[in-house]
């Protein structure tokens, strides 16, 4: 099969099927980083980016985060840095293994932010979860391929590994147990709140910037689209007309099925490789990432115990 280069990125040389077959060959408990890996930065990467990005919008909905957020002013005043810095970190264990130096000092370092805080482990648990089901959910949904069931018991084991490194107890040990999870706790957790309206807002224009500027009214339309009515709700997002919504999702349905005649993706497709995170043009220090709050001062408005 012919191989071509597009933009720096190689693709072709093998069946469509590469990298799914590639992952039947691992064992989903033990090389779990692999394979979410394979599926994240080669088969399914802006799938992968897109679902992430709506997870987050999910998180600003339960307002005991959506408000921490805006009360450190991170998500609102320095929301290009603050979004490039979660992508970046998080995806250094993904790209190393967790047990390489950089992912220790990755994971150090989202430990050091939140342990700033004083944040409900219920809530770290409910985040955890939105790492999971969204995405999966987003693929079976828009994606060209479904995950196969060990690429999911590998999504799994990586956010249980990741759970773990980040002090998180009594975390699912399955996928229905996380689906679980996501789902009771937005039944009882997600409501409005001015500081998480803020925050999305803030998260929402940074997305707009992301496409040329003609298109940003039809790109805000279409991210509310995207969003199911309890998101929507507790955002306070009205909801667009019925046809606009199955047009956006339609359209996306649409593309996952053209991509099935697309050659596979050779080269990794990183965090830093988007055209939209462009905070370090000239390269980073992963242990300069992220934010480093004093507990009670400097925005950081809760001092731990």
């Amino acid at each position: 099969m012919r191989t071509f280069t597009w933009r720096g990125q190689r693709f072709g040389g093998v069946g469509r099927d590469h990298w799914r077959r590639v992952n039947d060959r691992l064992d989903p408990e033990t090389d779990f980083v692999e394979i979410y890996r394979n599926v994240v930065t080669y088969d399914l990467p802006w799938d992968m980016n897109q679902a992430l990005s709506f997870a987050l919008f999910r998180t600003y909905a339960v307002p005991g985060i959506g408000r921490l957020l805006d009360e450190t002013g991170q998500f609102t005043g320095a929301v290009q840095k603050r979004y490039d810095d979660t992508g970046l970190l998080l995806e250094v264990p993904l790209l190393h293994g967790f047990e390489h130096p950089e992912a220790r000092t990755a994971v150090r370092r989202i430990n050091q932010m939140h342990r700033s805080y004083d944040i409900p482990e219920h809530e770290m648990r409910y985040v955890l979860s939105t790492f999971v089901v969204v995405p999966k959910r987003w693929v079976d949904d828009y994606g060209w391929r479904r995950l196969t069931d060990g690429e999911l018991r590998a999504s799994v084991n990586y956010y249980r590994e990741l759970g773990r490194h980040l002090g998180i107890r009594d975390v699912p040990e399955d996928y229905a147990g996380f689906e679980r999870l996501l789902d009771d706790y937005e039944a009882v957790h997600f409501a409005p709140d001015p500081g998480a309206r803020r925050v999305a807002d803030a998260t929402l224009g940074l997305m707009l910037t992301f496409y040329p500027r003609p298109a940003a009214r039809a790109v805000e339309v279409f991210s509310r689209a995207l969003m199911d009515p309890p998101l929507r709700s507790a955002l306070q997002y009205a909801a667009p007309p019925a046809a606009v919504v199955a047009a956006s999702r339609g359209a996306l349905k649409a593309r996952g099925l053209l991509l099935r005649a697309f050659p596979s993706r050779m080269s990794a497709r990183t965090v830093n490789d988007l055209p939209y995170v462009r905070s370090y043009p000239d390269g980073f220090d992963v242990a300069a990432l992220g934010t480093r709050p004093v507990p009670g001062v400097a925005g950081c408005p809760v001092r731990q115990a």
